[in-house]
């Protein structure tokens, strides 16, 4: 599956840049393979994502009572909280790979009361038997991986028959906005080839159902979750469009300028054109793409 703009992986790993926006590392990569860092401004962009889109990407995802549940994936807990608020009778297991993201979730996600187990693991190596879940839930973690359909086919082998995958990804090449700026669309072209270097895919929402379909799920059904922005949602001006989309692109402005792919004015001027979206004239469209499948 092709990663990114033709090219992107010729680009410097960029081993010495920072991979931080505000309150990051400020010279340092954070990690390897997570394109927008390990930091505590990261994890309060995660917050602020999953808050201001839960009820469009979670709505229809209820898990039954007594039902067991893999969250994989499950980093800070943003997305976790949601799904024990629509399922609180259900028993998670929440895995991700970096300690101090589950130790952050499972502070957080203590006060709930709800049937919680955590645990470090590689979502391309799960440690659990075949068919030991009922229901897997996978968001915004694909993108990131260099081999997602690995990944996939270890949520297949550890539902149990008839067991469903959910899987929602974005997709940055839906982004659009008015007004227009090419400073904006070269910065937003930055983070996809940052990604890709990075061994993800920034685009990977438009490839979920045959992605599903090659590791071997039935019942395939994607659909597009879109998010639109104009004076008529203002709302939607500072929690989508400053706090979760412009974040985002902020956050890998060290690692582009260091690369060499933008000029740090060049960088300003493309985050000032993202945030004039924002305003009474802006508009701003990102489409998400969520797909639930089942295990023969």
């Amino acid at each position: 599956m092709t990663r990114g703009p033709e090219g992107a992986a010729a680009l410097p790993s960029a081993g010495g840049a920072g991979a931080s926006g505000p309150g990051g590392s400020g010279g340092r990569r954070e990690a390897a393979g997570y394109v927008h860092g390990y930091t505590a401004h990261e994890a309060r962009r995660l917050d602020d994502q999953a808050q201001t889109l839960a009820g469009l990407l979670h709505a229809g995802t209820a898990y039954p009572d007594g039902s067991r549940v893999l969250e994989i994936g499950c980093g800070v807990g943003a997305q976790t909280r949601h799904l024990v608020a629509a399922g609180p009778g259900a028993r998670y297991v929440c895995v991700d790979r970096s300690p101090e993201s589950l130790e952050t979730a499972r502070r957080r996600l203590a006060p709930s009361g709800a049937d919680l187990t955590w645990q470090c693991a590689d979502a391309r190596q799960l440690p659990y038997e075949e068919g030991e879940f009922d229901h897997a839930f996978v968001c915004f973690l694909l993108e990131h991986l260099p081999d997602p359909e690995r990944a996939l086919a270890e949520a297949r082998r550890v539902l149990r028959p008839g067991g469903t995958l959910t899987v929602i990804e974005g997709d940055h090449g839906s982004a659009f906005h008015h007004p227009p700026s090419r400073y904006a669309q070269r910065a937003i072209d930055c983070l996809v080839r940052l990604q890709a270097v990075d061994g993800g895919d920034g685009l990977i929402g438009r490839a979920l159902r045959p992605l599903l379909a090659r590791a071997g799920f039935a019942d395939i059904e994607v659909a597009p979750r879109t998010v639109y922005v104009d004076a008529g949602r203002p709302h939607l001006f500072d929690s989508f469009t400053r706090q979760t989309f412009t974040a985002m692109i902020e956050g890998v402005g060290d690692r582009a300028v260091a690369a060499g792919l933008m000029s740090r004015a060049d960088w300003e001027r493309a985050v000032a054109d993202l945030l004039r979206t924002a305003g009474p004239d802006g508009t701003f469209h990102y489409t998400f793409f969520k797909a639930v499948a089942r295990r023969p």
